[in-house]
């Protein structure tokens, strides 16, 4: 389809739905705004972004009488693709593109695309990092904060564009094929947007759709889900593995990292000379190296970058010690597994902050997953009530509900004594008590840092 032929609705005007927009007036295609909100504040928004103040807006509800006018729908990631407005538009015959198939329509260079259920940030992260110690022009855009349509116009042949891309955003891809992708790991989350676990594994395998055997997808081999989607990925696979030598691939074998390649076994790095904590941490390594051997980086410019990383804002970051307590930030932790990942990260004995947004999710595994690590468990939002019952059906009776983030971080502060550690990992969204999880990490980190010492 040639979208600049067409009237294209942005719908959303958040920052990806701003970005979106933008783009399409740089390259000339007629555009107008929709947002759901009947109260948004045109004038504040007009001032905020003066580019857009000639886009019409329409606001609260869009008519069939404006739906037969348009070509092409974007939507922003936090629009469902199920919405009754979206069934309408399709039933008219538009097209409905999110921000990824958009910024790859215009953009140009080569692709590097990463999902999974956890560890994409660091993941994406670390992969840009590699890249930019090889090549000249690097982008890294999508999920991990920078709309990958706020970059797309200004890119080259020579461009390399390094994106997290969410489920969300592949409900909404039909041309998108990146040169390598990855899908990390695949386990529950998102079910309230996706409904079954079979729709949301799909939704992740679609990041290989476009791709061709001349391209290449990386995953993780211990996921059962995705060792059985390499049998059929239409692109060449490339397996990593935390728990087994192979023949092919990136493998941890004790503290050591190999990569594996026409017979011969290549020492990449020992985790002691990396930055970053945990097995799940050791994969996106794995990962990360991968991508950029099957994108030509040396094995010497991947080393560099491996030994320098630091662990991503929100992902078990080390905040500060306060009488001999030390305190992480793992705000990012949005669901179960991703909060397994945190509690097999402590050393220490672990006063553990969860609870937040109810995304349907279950919570057994995490509970099983404490170990014996976790002195207390303290528990706010919506979900406290639903933890501490699946906590207590297991056996662990040491749950702490309370009402405030502040109070949860104050109990930790007032019953942990030196050598324990604090976590905030909370296996839930934010929302409803926060923006985001971002949010919610810089107030974790500004009290604590203003804690007593």
């Amino acid at each position: 389809m040639k979208i600049e032929d067409k009237k294209v609705l942005v719908v959303g005007t958040g920052v990806s739905g701003i970005a979106a927009a933008k783009l399409l007036l740089d390259k000339g295609v007629s555009t107008v705004l929709f947002d759901g909100n009947r109260d948004l504040d045109l004038k504040k928004l007009y001032e905020k972004e003066p580019a857009l103040s000639n886009v019409p807006v329409i606001l609260g509800e869009l008519k069939e009488e404006q739906m037969r006018k348009l070509g092409a729908a974007v939507l922003s990631p936090g629009v469902p693709t199920d919405l009754p407005m979206v069934e309408k538009l399709r039933a008219q015959n538009v097209a409905i593109w999110g921000e990824i198939e958009l910024a790859y329509y215009f953009g140009k260079g080569r692709v590097i695309a990463i999902t999974g259920t956890n560890g994409k940030t660091t993941t994406t992260a670390l992969t840009g990092e590699i890249m930019k110690n090889y090549y000249k022009d690097v982008r890294v855009v999508g999920n991990i904060g920078i709309p990958y349509t706020s970059e797309a116009a200004s890119m080259t042949e020579d461009t390399v564009t390094v994106a997290e891309i969410s489920s969300f955003q592949l409900e909404t891809i039909h041309e998108f094929a990146p040169q390598v992708s990855a899908i990390l790991n695949i386990t529950p989350d998102h079910l309230n947007r996706h409904h079954t676990m079979e729709c949301y594994i799909e939704t992740k395998e679609r990041i290989t759709e476009n791709q061709t055997k001349e391209q290449v997808c990386v995953l993780n081999y211990e996921d059962e889900v995705l060792r059985e989607f390499g049998k059929k990925a239409p692109a060449t696979v490339v397996f990593f593995s935390s728990a087994r030598v192979l023949e092919e691939g990136l493998y941890l074998q004790g503290e050591d990292i190999y990569y594996a390649h026409e017979g011969k076994k290549e020492h990449v790095i020992n985790v002691s000379d990396l930055n970053l904590l945990g097995k799940h941490n050791y994969e996106n390594v794995m990962a990360a190296t991968a991508m950029s051997i099957s994108f030509g980086v040396p094995m010497e410019k991947i080393v560099e970058v491996l030994k320098h990383f630091q662990a991503v804002e929100h992902r078990i970051e080390y905040v500060t010690e306060k009488r001999g307590v030390r305190y992480y930030n793992d705000s990012k932790g949005t669901n179960p597994d991703a909060a397994i990942q945190g509690i097999r990260a402590m050393n220490r004995p672990t006063y553990l902050i969860g609870g937040g947004y109810d995304k349907q999710s279950e919570y057994d595994e995490w509970i099983n997953a404490f170990d014996g690590k976790v002195k207390a468990l303290v528990l706010i939002g919506q979900t406290a009530d639903k933890i501490e019952a699946c906590a207590h059906r297991h056996g662990f009776m040491n749950t702490v509900k309370l009402e405030t983030f502040e109070e949860a971080i104050n109990y930790c502060y007032e019953h942990a004594v030196s050598g324990d550690a604090v976590l905030l990992s909370p296996a839930c969204a934010s929302w409803g008590m926060f923006k985001n999880y971002e949010e919610r990490g810089k107030i974790f980190k500004d009290i604590v840092r203003g804690l007593k010492e």
